[in-house]
């Protein structure tokens, strides 16, 4: 039995249990003390269920409440800019993840090649586009249910028995146990009932997508309630492989949550949670894309290089999603964890504590020279994590002020054991053939050209990689809102923060010497001059260093906020902010003496000045939305992604850029014009650059020569490039100047087999203009501007049956998620394809 028959079987017994008569005659005898009325409006309004409105769509009969400020409130009635994305929202548009979350979200990026390899950005930052480094943290930050997610590959997971995703933008420290400079994802997963109630939905589509979700929640005595929910994605890869004779790039999600609800007295709630996810696809891939020309010699180009040994792609068209990499893939990524959540009301004050332990347990395999040569068959760091973290605030609330306090502890233990390997073909791709005709499978006459022809040279060159990181941090915290007077409310914040990381990098590297034999890749030793050995270092160095870090600093925010009139205001806010200091655990480079140079070692925390301002607005009697913000972010010492493409492999480790910032506005409006329909768009321009980072990385167009003057033109084959690359004023990678959402629903009372319910269709879309996808700039690696248009129609009754078919990327749009460089300055551009048009059907339930 597959794993989806599984959960299709458990979602047909839980309509069944639904239907029982035992589970019918459930009453409020069962329920928990009467909340008082305020809070059951807010709860009323947390449970609306119409599937159109995004937090920008709500109408004064819909409050969307929030928790953004630690406590419930309309979403309207913060000075806070936050969009809010609720649970019917996320089921018929299929945003069942972060990713397929950033078409609704324009400020929202999401960018991974693979679940370690992954990054979250809000108004274009929060961490490096490029390879994960263990030693830094996000400037995101995700929660569920209050816990702070630390590991980025959460946010490929899909989202089980969500209530509802707030994505607030700009720091959030002085409110926050994580210090997050550029923004937080806060997800509320549905609470345990004490009624009885069941919901299911089972989705079907091409490519083989089947997904099924069930929940089923209720009492257990009269104090103890339950839920239980899972969710399971399937689908077939997108890519052919002609090498193994499958697809690559599938989905295989399984998420699995449990929770139980303890009203232990009128005054205290605990909640314990425990979650278990498992993704294991066969993934993840990145091919031909493009050819560019560096500065390499031209014999040493891409088109040489595989002619050399008569190597062909099986397509020079991405978009026909043809490849041919040898190399076994694996994308094993597990995460689970628990936490207890206790809620004590004492007096007009409520105290929290979050207590919490998350782990991660990362399998790879990856082809890191993007071809079907044996050139890098292995490439893999597979990682295990531990996390524990511990949160108290005490919330406190009168007539004309409120206030949050609290303390954060964090400790998080990561270990990785990467194994990185050179194949036959390593040599002639990698090595300097000589003077040989482009394109000629010979080398030169010379010992040391003569070495690029003999595949025994660095075959089996092989790294033995230990990585540790043992990561704690703690803070004091805490948030004012103080009335002046009915409309003026002055809100300062306050953050104590400490960081200490201390860690090591260990590369063993072992290959083989002239005579035959193994040995260890060395700078001393009998084998130091063997020539083989000296090759071999050139392509992958031995390394050991131990970094530490310990750093404090102080954060702070104030927040003005004036309400104009009933249904508008106004507020400015100015956020000075650290996002924490890091460690290099990806590998540094080395002094002329081959020593690691460990100033790399350690990287400056970032000091983030935010400025806002910004207008919330509700008008034609509360059926429609407009909300305005404006915001300056200057970020000093910013953590830039370094990768350095000039040896065998790609390396990625972290600098800091004297300056950077991002600029713009976002607007979000929607409409509800008449009964049954509505509509809404959203938008963000963003002005980015690099203000001061004279030595950057430079482009491949610029790398891969020699060091000599004069410097010669970009993609000069055979020049001289550069050492470091001036960038100022160049555009931040990931950031599109404009990023748009915008659709609508309209639905028609009707009847259809006999139930009473709506018709209705539904369209959503989004744009993006084009963006940079490398650290620096590269006239290869702009990704181009694309639009999405997703359609669906279907049914719904008042009961909760919702039977509807949709369309995604319906215009079949060609365009890429991410491009990126590969390996020895040759010029090949490997990419990541979007999805294609993909369609299907859903049908959902609940009792």
């Amino acid at each position: 039995m597959t794993r989806f028959s599984t959960v299709s079987g458990l979602l047909l017994a839980a309509s069944a249990l639904a239907a029982t008569p035992a589970f019918a005659q459930q009453d409020t005898a069962n329920s928990a003390p009467e909340a008082p009325a305020e809070a059951q409006n807010l709860q009323l309004a947390q449970a609306d269920t119409r599937p159109v409105q995004l937090a920008q769509a709500a109408t004064s009969s819909e409050t969307v409440v929030v928790t953004a400020r630690r406590r419930a409130e309309d979403a309207q009635a913060i000075p806070v800019a936050v969009s809010v994305v609720g649970a019917d929202v996320v089921a018929n548009t299929g945003a069942y993840n972060i990713n397929r979350l950033t078409q609704l979200q324009p400020s929202l990026q999401f960018y991974s090649t693979n679940p370690r390899n992954s990054s979250v950005n809000i108004r274009g930052i929060g961490a490096p586009l490029g390879l994960t480094n263990d030693g830094i943290e996000q400037g995101v930050g995700i929660y569920v249910d209050q816990v702070y997610y630390n590991r980025i590959a959460s946010a490929t997971l899909d989202f089980v028995d969500i209530e509802q995703i707030e994505v607030l933008r700009g720091p959030q420290g002085t409110l926050y146990g994580k210090n997050t400079t550029a923004g937080a994802i806060n997800v509320t997963t549905r609470a345990p009932s004490f009624e009885f109630e069941t919901r299911g939905e089972i989705s079907g589509g091409n490519y083989d997508f089947k997904q099924a979700k069930a929940s089923i929640s209720g009492p257990i005595t009269d104090d103890i309630a339950f839920r239980v929910s899972l969710s399971n994605t399937t689908r077939r890869g997108t890519i052919w492989n002609v090498t193994s004779n499958s697809w690559v790039n599938s989905q295989d999600n399984l998420g699995l949550r449990g929770s139980v609800l303890w009203n232990a007295t009128e005054d205290l709630k605990l909640t314990l949670a425990a979650d278990y996810n498992l993704q294991n696809p066969n993934c993840c891939v990145q091919y031909y894309a493009r050819v560019g020309t560096t500065q390499r010699a031209l014999n040493r180009q891409y088109a040489s290089l595989a002619a050399a040994q008569n190597y062909r792609v099986p397509s020079t068209n991405p978009f026909d999603r043809i490849t041919d990499i040898d190399a076994p893939l694996s994308a094993r990524n597990e995460l689970g964890g628990a936490s207890l959540v206790a809620e004590w009301n004492v007096g007009a004050g409520t105290i929290t504590s979050v207590t919490a332990w998350r782990y991660w347990d990362w399998g790879p395999k990856n082809d890191r020279d993007f071809t079907g040569l044996p050139i890098t068959p292995q490439s893999q760091n597979p990682t295990k994590q531990n996390q524990f973290t511990q949160e108290v605030r005490y919330a406190y609330e009168a007539e004309n002020y409120d206030f949050v306090v609290g303390v954060f502890g964090f400790n998080q233990g990561i270990h990785t054991t990467g194994t990185e390997s050179q194949g036959p073909a390593a040599s002639r791709w990698t090595l300097n053939p000589g003077n040989v005709a482009p394109g000629a499978p010979g080398c030169g006459s010379s010992a040391a050209n003569q070495r690029a022809c003999n595949p025994a040279v660095l075959n089996g060159l092989t790294a033995a990689n230990d990585i540790v990181l043992k990561n704690t941090s703690a803070a004091v915290f805490g948030k004012l809102n103080y009335k002046l007077t009915d409309a003026l409310t002055i809100s300062p914040g306050i953050r104590f923060n400490y960081d200490q990381k201390s860690g090591h990098y260990s590369s063993v590297v072992t290959g083989t010497a002239s005579d035959g034999t193994r040995q260890l890749v060395l700078y001393t030793g009998p084998y130091a001059n063997d020539p083989w050995i000296a090759d071999q270092r050139g392509v992958r160095q031995p390394l050991y260093y131990a970094p530490t870090l310990a750093k404090s600093n102080v954060s702070y925010d104030l927040n003005v906020s004036y309400k104009i009139a009933d249904d508008l205001m106004a507020y400015v806010t100015y956020a000075k902010s650290f996002k924490s200091g890091g460690i290099n655990l990806n590998g540094i480079p080395v002094d002329a003496n081959n020593q690691p140079i460990m100033a790399a070692a350690t990287i400056k925390p970032e000091d983030v000045s935010a400025y806002e301002t910004g207008v919330k607005s509700q008008f034609l009697d509360g059926l429609a939305t407009l909300n305005v913000t404006g915001f300056w972010t200057v970020i000093k010492n910013y953590q830039a992604n370094v990768n350095n493409g000039a040896l065998g492999l790609v390396r990625g480790y972290l600098a800091n850029a004297g300056k950077v910032q991002v600029r713009g506005f976002e607007a979000e409006f929607s409409v509800q014009p008449a009964e049954g329909l509505s509509a809404y768009a959203s938008g963000t321009y963003n002005d980015h650059s690099y203000v001061d980072f004279s030595d950057a990385p430079c482009p491949p167009e610029l790398s891969g020569g020699g060091t000599g003057l004069p410097i010669s033109a970009p993609g000069t084959p055979g020049g001289n490039s550069p050492a470091n690359c001036n960038i100022s004023g160049q555009w931040l990678p990931g950031i599109s100047n404009w990023s748009f959402s915008w659709g609508g629903e309209a639905a028609t009372p009707a009847n259809l087999v006999g139930k009473e319910g709506e018709i209705y269709f539904g369209y959503d879309a989004s744009y993006r203009s084009k963006f940079s996808s490398n650290a620096s700039r590269s006239i290869y690696m702009d990704v181009d501007a694309y639009a999405l248009h997703n359609f669906r129609v279907g049914f719904r009754t008042r009961e909760g049956v919702n039977l509807f078919f949709w369309l995604r990327n319906a215009l079949d749009q060609n365009y890429f998620e991410q491009l990126v460089p590969t390996p020895s300055n040759t010029g090949l551009i490997a990419g990541q394809p979007g999805d294609p048009r993909t369609y299907g059907a859903t049908l959902a339930f609940r009792f």
